[in-house]
C-alpha cells in the first residue's frame, strides 16, 4: 500500500495555499523520514483573480525546494480540470520537468472525458497521470462514469475515488471499489473526508476492496470538515503492516499542525455533518463555520433548503416604504451602546425623525418604549435574539428586513414578527456580501432615502484579539463604511470605533 500525503494541497483551502517556512521546514523533514510514498505538494494553476498563495501556483522555486528537502519521495502536483483546457496545459507542465513526477486531474464525474484528454497531453510530457474522480457518494456501480474507466489502461497510471462530501459509507464504497477493478488494471486509490467521520473506516473498507492508494493529510488539515489523518494511517500501518514509523519525527510535525489548527480550527461539526450526510457542498459551509458570525442552527437550517432543492422557504413582501426617513441612526452589537445608552437615548428622544436601523439585535432591548420608528435586519438567527428581546421590550414596535430573496443562509422569523416582516430588492450596487448584518442596514438607509447617518455600536477589535475571523469582518465592514461614506450626505460614527471611518463625533454633543 501507498501513502500520499497532501495536507499542502487540501489544507491550502484554509490559509489560501500559503504555509510559512517555520511549517514548511519540519513538514518536509518528517515526509521524508516518514514511510510516505508520495507527496502533493499543491495545485497548479494559470493567472487568475483573488489572492491565492504559493502552493495554489506552486512555483519552481518551491518545487525545488521539496526536491532538495524530499529526495527519496516522488511529488504530485494537482490540476482542476475546469480551469485547464487540454490546449493551455503546455504552459502549466513544461517548467515541471525534472521536478515533478505525477499530475492528478480533479474532475466531476460529468466531465471525465476531458480529464481523460487532458491526460494524454500529461503522458506527452512524460509525466505520471493521477485521475482524482470527485463525488464519489454520488456515484453507484452502474454510474455511466464508471463506463470510461477501461479507457484509462495505459493513459493513467492510477486512479482515485474521492469522497468529496465525506458522506459515503464502507459498504457502498466497497461496492464503487469492486465496480472498478473489474474495469481496469490500474491502481485504484481513495480519498476520504471527515464529515461523517467514517475516513478512517472507509480508508480500512477501501484497502480491504483492493485499493493500493491512500490520501492523508497531517492532522486531517483539509477542505471543509478535514480528511483522514496520516499520523492515523501511520499508526495503523506500522501496527498491523509492520510498517517502521519514526513516531517522534511524528508527533514534531502533528505538533507543527495542531498550532495551525488553533487559529483555522478545522474539523467536523454538526453543520459539516449535515452537509456530508445530504451530499451538499462545502464552501458554503466552510465560510459560515470559518469566516462568518451564523449560529449552528442558522446553517443547518440552510443546508436542509439547500437539500429540498431551494435556498429558503417564504418570500416576504418588498421593503418599500411609504414614508422617507431624513436621518438614521444605525446600531451595531458592541458594548459601547449600553455603556453610553443614556446619551444615546437622549439623542433620539430629541430626534423623533430619526429613524432606527438594528444592524444587530443584541443591543435592541435598550431601545424599549422609544417612540422612533425601529427597523431590525435578520440575517441567519439572528430571530432567535430578537425574540428573546421581545420579552424586555414589551409592547415591541418595528419591522423586520430580511435580505433579498433568495438566501442562502436560512432565516428565522419570529412568531410575533411575521406580518411585519419585509425583504430588501436585489442590490444594484456592489456590496460585497447581501447577507452580512452591516450590508443588510445600509442597504435598509438606502431604500428608506436616508441623507445622514450616523452609526453607534461598531466598537471594532483590538489587535490581541484579532484572530482570522475577526479580520474578515474588519475588512468586510470598512469596505462597506467606505461605500457609505461616499454613498450618503454625512456619515459619522458616535462611539469609539477602531473602524476605519473618517469622520467621526460625539454621542454626548446631542446632549448639551
Amino acid at each position: 500500500m501507498e501513502i500520499l500525503d497532501c495536507t499542502l494541497r487540501d489544507g491550502g483551502y484554509y490559509t489560501q495555499w500559503d504555509f510559512s517556512q517555520t511549517l514548511l521546514l519540519p513538514y518536509f523533514a518528517a515526509m521524508e523520514a516518514l514511510p510516505v510514498t508520495m507527496v502533493e505538494i499543491g495545485y497548479r494553476n494559470h493567472p487568475g483573480s483573488g489572492y491565492y498563495g504559493r502552493h495554489y501556483y506552486t512555483p519552481v522555486s518551491l518545487m525545488q525546494q521539496a526536491r532538495e528537502l524530499m529526495p527519496s519521495k516522488q511529488l504530485a502536483l494537482m490540476l482542476d480540470e475546469k480551469s485547464c483546457p487540454p490546449d493551455t496545459l503546455h504552459l502549466l507542465l513544461e517548467s515541471c520537468k525534472g521536478l515533478v513526477d505525477m499530475f492528478r486531474i480533479a474532475v466531476a464525474p460529468n466531465r471525465l472525458e476531458n480529464a481523460l484528454l487532458m491526460a494524454e497531453v500529461i503522458k506527452s510530457f512524460n509525466f505520471k497521470v493521477g485521475i482524482n474522480l470527485m463525488y464519489a457518494s454520488t456515484l453507484t456501480p452502474d454510474a455511466p462514469a464508471l463506463n470510461l474507466i477501461s479507457r484509462m489502461d495505459g493513459l493513467v497510471d492510477a486512479l482515485s475515488l474521492v469522497d468529496s462530501y465525506g458522506a459515503i459509507y464502507p459498504d457502498q464504497l466497497t461496492a464503487l471499489v469492486k465496480a472498478c477493478l473489474s474495469k481496469t488494471q490500474i491502481p485504484l486509490g481513495f480519498h476520504g473526508h471527515n464529515n461523517i467521520e467514517l475516513a478512517f473506516a472507509n480508508c480500512l473498507a477501501a484497502i480491504q476492496a483492493g485499493c493500493t492508494i491512500i490520501d492523508a493529510t497531517v492532522t486531517g488539515m483539509g477542505r471543509g470538515a478535514g480528511n483522514l489523518k496520516t499520523e492515523l494511517l501511520l499508526t495503523h500501518v506500522n501496527k498491523y503492516n509492520h510498517i517502521p514509523v519514526n513516531f517522534d519525527v511524528l508527533s514534531n510535525v502533528v505538533n507543527e499542525f495542531e498550532k495551525l489548527r488553533e487559529t483555522y480550527g478545522w474539523g467536523t461539526n454538526l453543520p459539516y455533518m449535515v452537509s456530508g450526510i445530504n451530499s451538499l457542498p462545502q464552501k458554503d459551509v466552510m465560510d459560515w463555520v470559518s469566516k462568518r458570525y451564523y449560529s449552528v442552527q442558522s446553517i443547518v437550517r440552510a443546508l436542509h433548503s439547500q437539500k429540498d432543492g431551494h435556498l429558503e422557504r417564504g418570500k416576504y413582501p418588498e421593503f418599500k416604504p411609504d414614508t422617507h426617513c431624513n436621518r438614521a441612526l444605525i446600531v451595531g452589537g458592541g458594548p459601547s451602546v449600553k455603556e453610553h445608552i443614556d446619551a444615546v437615548l437622549t439623542l433620539v428622544h430629541r430626534n423623533p425623525d430619526v429613524c432606527i436601523i438594528h444592524a444587530s439585535a443584541k443591543n435592541a432591548q435598550w431601545f424599549s418604549g422609544v417612540s422612533n420608528r425601529q427597523y431590525y435586519c435578520l440575517v441567519g438567527n439572528e430571530g432567535h435574539r430578537l425574540e428573546q428581546a421581545f420579552q424586555t421590550l414589551g409592547n415591541w414596535q418595528g419591522d423586520c428586513i430580511l435580505p433579498p430573496y433568495p438566501r442562502k443562509m436560512g432565516t428565522f422569523i419570529p412568531a410575533a414578527a411575521q406580518n411585519r416582516t419585509f425583504e430588501l430588492p436585489p442590490p444594484d450596487n456592489h456590496l460585497i456580501n447581501r447577507d452580512s448584518h452591516t450590508s443588510l442596514a445600509i442597504q435598509t438607509a438606502m431604500a428608506l432615502h436616508v441623507n445622514e447617518v450616523y452609526i453607534i455600536g461598531y466598537d471594532g477589535y483590538s489587535g490581541n484579539v484579532m484572530g482570522n475571523l475577526e479580520q474578515d469582518l474588519v475588512a468586510e465592514n470598512n469596505t462597506l463604511f467606505r461605500y457609505a461614506a461616499e454613498h450618503f450626505n454625512t456619515f459619522k460614527a458616535l462611539t469609539a470605533t477602531r473602524y476605519n471611518i473618517e469622520d467621526q463625533a460625539s454621542v454626548y454633543q446631542f446632549t448639551l
